[in-house]
């Protein structure tokens, strides 16, 4: 595949598990962004629910579902997602990112913040999928690093697809549907936004020295660092597509974008 044929990079902030089953703005934006792309021959997906020591990639033919949570629905607890993996995708990552060890792991399976989006993005489930850990050890500027060298993927017709969230407090959550957002979750989310059409990476990649408005949004880098491997594949002249937006239950920012 020539870069001519390159596959966009995308960040989606999966949100609550409930996205799922649900069809909302949300939803619907992430199926239309699944919709008018050139289909993929496999998706390597970084969530923010694999967050491990060390790096490790999903190396088996049939990938389990993962429910990873608790005290929600039954339906979700029922909800399956039947993608094959790629053993073969696997071993392509595992080559580019030599000499790091990457562990072929074949226990893990698709965590929420897999399937809760891939279910739209990809709702027949025939798209083959390998996830990627988070090392939960490493720095930010490790996670960007990573990034960049996952990027000649985009040429093989592999589709990248981070999951997280740039606000991300279940501590202070207010679960009601209607609810006002945190005023320092909306400048938080508001400066991620204004660093992304800048491509002011570093600021981005600093997370932890933009004050008291990062503390609150960013108590742990889980559903952040997503983010960074998306970032690290930026061309030069690869645009930004914001593609939803918004503040639920508070404090938990819903910004998902592409570049590309």
């Amino acid at each position: 595949m020539t870069s001519a044929n390159r596959l966009p990079v995308v960040f989606i902030g999966h949100g609550s598990p409930m996205n799922t089953l649900e069809r909302n703005d949300f939803t619907e934006t992430w199926r239309a962004f699944g919709a008018s792309i050139a289909k993929p021959r496999a998706v390597l997906l970084i969530s923010a629910h694999w967050f491990v020591r060390g790096t490790h990639v999903t190396a088996m033919e049939t990938p389990d579902t993962i429910h990873d949570f608790g005290n929600f629905p039954q339906a979700l607890f029922d909800f399956q997602y039947p993608a094959p993996g790629s053993p073969e995708l696997a071993q392509r990552v595992a080559d580019l990112l030599a000499p790091l060890p990457v562990g072929l792991d074949r226990e893990w399976g698709l965590d929420h913040g897999a399937w809760s989006v891939l279910t739209h993005v990809f709702p027949d489930a025939d798209v083959p999928v390998v996830q990627l850990s988070i090392d939960r050890t490493q720095s930010a500027q490790f996670h960007y690093d990573l990034g960049k060298r996952l990027a000649p993927l985009r040429d093989e017709g592999v589709l990248i697809v981070a999951s997280g969230n740039v606000v991300h407090n279940l501590g202070i959550m207010n679960w009601r549907e209607q609810t006002d957002a945190y005023d320092w979750a909306v400048r938080f989310n508001e400066l991620i936004k204004d660093c992304l059409k800048s491509r002011d990476h570093a600021r981005l990649v600093g997370y932890d020295r933009l004050g008291n408005d990062a503390d609150l949004s960013i108590p742990t880098p889980e559903h952040y660092l997503p983010m960074l491997y998306v970032l690290g594949q930026q061309g030069a002249d690869e645009k930004l597509t914001l593609l939803t937006d918004g503040i639920f239950g508070g404090s938990i920012s819903m910004l998902s974008f592409s570049l590309g």
